[in-house]
């Protein structure tokens, strides 16, 4: 039976009187956990505060699918209150069961009104959460790093991935044309050319190639009409597999005129291997292609990478925005890909600026993935609704840089607002973030680099500010990055 000499074995209730234990014990009430069980889960109203009489709890959030140990709580100690503290409505982690836990539960009001009449166990309870609130803000930090440097990984890899494959492939088929390609060149070198056809075959091989570049892509009911037009003129002139030939040809911009001058100009007997080798020419001339774009794209990527982290550089220098915000946009592409547009406003004159640069990317990172988040739950799933838009915009502001990030998702209620740069506060559901994306972007950006963020939401426009100053010292840089 709980009685006032069991709270008084507890450190913060020492110094009450019989009194004041009398009226806790009155106020609050008592329950006994299993080994295993939950005490509270994460996302439940957070109304008591507790006190561990008897066992271990731990402390674990969980982030998607995966549980974070924050903290282990033994005997006589008080846990729950820093939601309480920060006045938010839900606990951000569960509490679980090591052992048999006998816990006391005290509601929000008679903690407060707790701490408001005894001096001691306010000062105790302070003390105690700013400790907690700095391991637990440090642990979350990192973790949620990690989270945001697994989720740039798994899309990185994706976009990688694509090219690789496509790259892989073509070689491949390219192995199978040139197979096919050089017998073939051989072939018609054997044959008796005169000097004319030579030289109109070279012309021929040239001219293809360089209207294939050029030719312009055809609607599909277009380029299936041509197909068959030329189809028919190759079946006319007794060629094999004329379909084959034809979708190549149209593609390339060949016509039934261009045909007809290839066989006046090189006869009948030759005209299918002459045919077959400008196919088969034009086939390996886009394997090519594809394999140059492929690596183009890969190399774009690393090259992004690179922009994004800023390696082999020094932390502070001067840096240009746009290419920070790009590379961001580059690294979160495979999230852009489920239907966002991103439409950039510029000012292409605006000047570079003294920086933390792979710091700053991490702004970048949290408001345009909040923005593609809020998107794809919001806009993306209603009906009639207009395209997912991002808009970024930059331009000068007397002695600051301003960065405009914003979307034409449902906005966010007017209510917490106020609240979205405080530490473990979220708009997203339950295991889907750490509440602190937004308020790394603002140490980053305030306290790091003297600017200053801002945000307006209504529903259809939803803009954050970013502003950076343009003259900033590097001993004002070395000041608030050792204080952050």
């Amino acid at each position: 039976m709980l009685n006032i000499d069991t709270l008084r074995e507890v450190p913060l209730f020492e110094k009450l009187s019989d009194q004041q234990l009398q009226w806790l014990l009155e106020q609050g009430t008592e329950v006994w956990r299993e080994p295993g069980e939950i005490h509270r889960h994460q996302g439940e109203p957070a109304n008591h505060v507790f006190v561990l009489l008897e066992g271990q709890i731990r402390i674990v959030q969980k982030i998607g699918n995966q549980d974070t140990l924050l903290s282990i709580y033994d005997t006589k100690t008080l846990f729950g209150e820093l939601p309480v503290l920060m006045g938010l409505e839900y606990f951000w982690a569960s509490g679980r069961a090591v052992t048999r836990c006998h816990i006391f539960e005290l509601p929000n009001a008679a903690f407060w009104k707790l701490l408001s009449s005894c001096t001691c166990v306010m000062t105790t309870i302070l003390r105690t959460m700013a400790e907690r609130v700095q391991e637990v803000q440090t642990m979350s930090q990192h973790r949620e790093k990690l989270v945001a440097l697994g989720t740039l990984a798994a899309g990185l890899a994706h976009e990688l991935n694509n090219p690789a494959s496509a790259s892989r492939r073509a070689v491949g088929q390219l192995r199978e044309t040139v197979q096919v390609l050089q017998p073939l060149t051989i072939k018609l070198n054997q044959q008796q050319l005169t000097g004319a056809q030579k030289a109109f075959l070279a012309d021929l091989q040239k001219d293809t190639l360089k209207n294939a570049k050029t030719s312009p892509k055809l609607d599909p009911l277009t380029q299936s009409d041509r197909e068959d037009e030329i189809t028919q003129w190759l079946e006319a002139c007794n060629i094999d597999d004329a379909w084959k030939l034809a979708s190549t040809m149209v593609t390339a911009g060949m016509n039934i005129d261009l045909l007809e001058n290839v066989k006046a100009n090189v006869g009948d007997e030759l005209l299918s291997n002459v045919l077959t080798w400008i196919k088969v020419t034009l086939e390996e001339m886009g394997l090519l292609e594809e394999i140059d774009h492929c690596t183009e794209r890969i190399s774009i990527l690393v090259e992004a990478v690179k922009e994004y982290s800023y390696m082999d550089r020094a932390p502070l220098q001067e840096i240009d925005v746009h290419k920070g915000i790009e590379s961001t946009l580059t690294i979160l592409n495979h999230k852009l890909k489920q239907g966002v547009e991103v439409h950039r406003e510029y000012d292409c004159d605006i000047p570079f600026v003294s920086a933390y640069g792979s710091e700053l990317n991490q702004v970048w990172t949290n408001l345009i993935d909040n923005a593609i988040d809020a998107l794809i739950d919001g806009v993306g799933k209603q009906e009639n609704a207009p395209t997912p838009t991002i808009r970024i915009r930059t331009c000068c502001e007397k002695d600051y840089l301003l960065v405009e990030i914003s979307d034409n998702g449902s906005g966010i209620p007017p209510e917490i607002q106020s609240h979205i740069f405080e530490p473990f506060f979220s708009t997203k559901g339950v295991g889907k973030g750490t509440g602190l994306g937004l308020h790394i972007a603002y140490r980053v950006v305030v306290e790091q680099h003297q600017g200053d963020l801002r945000v307006f939401s209504e529903p259809g426009n939803t803009r954050f500010e970013v502003r950076l100053p343009m003259n900033l010292s590097y001993s004002n840089f070395q000041v608030n990055r050792s204080q952050s």
